[in-house]
């Protein structure tokens, strides 16, 4: 598992920013999937109403989920199916695992899931001897490059089609073009039919389970979900415990909303509802279905601030809009779930010290929450992961040396303004039509020019107004009480401005020298 701490983050992010191709890629996708958003949205009678409701349901599902997962599991259960309960990540590979071994498994055939990404249960099976293999295109993009996925719904959004093509030609051992796309996707579809037919298992996620039912819904856009779950003997479902949903009523809503919110779809090109293993007559289908209810810290989120988080459907409208995604793209996230969902649902997951910058990682516009199809407040739980971080000391000291030191001046008018009059006359030897000219290795807005103070401040500029306002008026001023600092204080500001300005001075000189 990654940590992502505020050094690798910051030091991805930039990568990210100054990667031209990604910028384009990640742009590109995320303004077509906002706009066939809001035309897809449009269509709905009444979409707000239906938001409004879709959120209901959702916090009254979770507010009594043991119930409806014990509903499910009858349900399931009764329809011929093998339901285990996993309590984290090494329960539920273990249960995949032994699933598999059970029937002799040498291949696996995998469609798109982002509940497997979480467990890391590639590389689980990879080391049990059984090989995994991604089946949707752009996961087996991915998997190829060794890499983690870009989106929630676009995986391998990060790369241009003369990465694929080279990814590609290694995997079939022959050169292919990148300037033929279909010739490409045709030699992508020969190599996993032989993969499908060849598979012992197959392996999925599941979008919702009905617990009336005890059926199972998969949402793709590509064949190969209903391949992995209908081709192989064996079919395993990994399934989070928040995606339980009460009625095919509810889940007509859930469905409603996922494709438009997500690609812009009124439907998804593939909706496939699974209820139980083949039975007798059936041209097709597995002969065993498994479903592992994974639970993964959820349960631990249950009555808590952070509830409302389990509210998510995958959608990735959030990446989507969010403008620090289009930024710094999936990866940087150092997890599978990215964006606003991600900066929140992964330090709850596997823990603030190993993702302490993730919440950080937000302007906190608040696009996030007005696009969620279910109104999840992710601007709040990201500001109270940040007060948790506080609290709890997980920022390192330099970092809260800094802040503290930075909230003590901010708390001290006369003091800061004082700091801000010296800092505009020893910032002229750094001044430059675009900024301070400051060495890039001591600049921490990297390529960026560091901008520099205004000639008048905007407490000046405002007593200046309200003065001239006074005398139009007529009235007299009004005489604003000033305790003028002391010389003593003075004079140490200035010397405290002064050192390391000094001291900046030297190292430019020395840095000229080595030249």
């Amino acid at each position: 598992m990654n940590e992502v701490s505020f050094h690798t983050f910051r030091a991805d992010a930039a990568l990210a920013i100054a990667n031209p191709h990604l910028q384009s890629a990640v742009d590109g996708a995320t303004l077509k999937f906002r706009r066939d958003r809001l035309r897809a949205l449009a269509d709905l009678p009444d979409v707000e109403a239906m938001r409004d409701h879709f959120k209901a349901m959702r916090a009254a599902t979770l507010a009594n989920l043991s119930e409806h997962l014990e509903q499910f599991e009858r349900q399931a259960l009764a329809a011929g199916a093998h339901v285990h309960w996993a309590r984290d990540a090494a329960e539920a590979t273990q249960i995949v695992i032994g699933i598999a071994r059970q029937h002799g498994a040498r291949l696996a055939v995998k469609a798109k899931s982002m509940t497997s990404e979480e467990i890391h249960l590639n590389a689980a099976l990879d080391e049990a001897g059984i090989t995994p293999v991604e089946t949707d295109l752009g996961e087996w993009i991915v998997q190829l490059a060794a890499e983690s996925p870009a989106h929630i719904v676009v995986p391998a959004l990060h790369k241009t089609r003369q990465q694929v093509a080279e990814l590609f030609t290694r995997e079939v051992g022959r050169p292919l073009s990148a300037d033929d796309i279909p010739a490409l996707t045709n030699e992508a579809r020969r190599a996993l039919r032989k993969k499908f037919l060849a598979a012992e298992i197959g392996i999925s996620g599941a979008n919702i389970g009905v617990a009336e039912t005890g059926s199972i819904v998969l949402v793709t856009n590509e064949g190969n979900g209903r391949m992995v779950s209908s081709v192989p003997p064996v079919h395993v479902a990994v399934m989070g415990v928040e995606k339980v949903c009460p009625t095919w009523d509810d889940a007509a809503v859930w469905l409603e909303l996922l494709a438009r919110s997500s690609t812009g779809q009124p439907l998804s090109v593939y909706t496939t509802a699974i209820t139980g293993p083949a039975r007798d007559g059936d041209a097709d289908g597995p002969r065993e279905l498994h479903i592992v209810l994974y639970d993964g810290g959820r349960s631990g989120m249950l009555g808590t601030g952070y509830e409302e988080v389990l509210q998510c459907i995958r959608c990735g409208a959030c990446l989507n809009h969010c403008p620090v995604y289009q930024e710094i793209a999936g990866q940087t996230y150092g997890h599978a779930y990215s964006g606003p969902i991600g900066a929140v649902l992964v330090p709850l997951l596997h823990g603030l010290e190993q993702y302490e910058a993730l919440p950080h990682a937000s302007s906190l516009c608040g696009a996030c929450l007005e696009v969620c199809p279910a109104r999840i407040d992710l601007p709040r739980m990201l500001l109270d992961l940040r007060a948790e971080e506080v609290a709890r000391g997980v920022i390192a000291p330099p970092e809260q040396a800094l802040e503290k030191s930075a909230a003590w001046l901010l708390g001290h008018r006369r003091l800061f303004g004082l700091l801000t009059d010296v800092g505009r006359v020893f910032q002229r030897p750094l001044l430059s039509k675009d900024g301070l000219r400051v060495p890039r290795r001591l600049n921490p807005a990297g390529k960026r020019r560091l901008p520099s103070l205004a000639p008048r401040s905007f407490h000046a500029l405002w007593d200046e107004l309200a003065a001239e306002e006074e005398a139009v008026a007529g009235a007299a001023p009004v005489k604003r009480a000033v305790r003028a600092p002391s010389r003593g204080r003075i004079a140490a500001v200035i010397g405290a401005s002064v050192v390391p300005l000094v001291v900046l001075w030297h190292l430019l000189r020395r840095r000229g020298g080595k030249r």
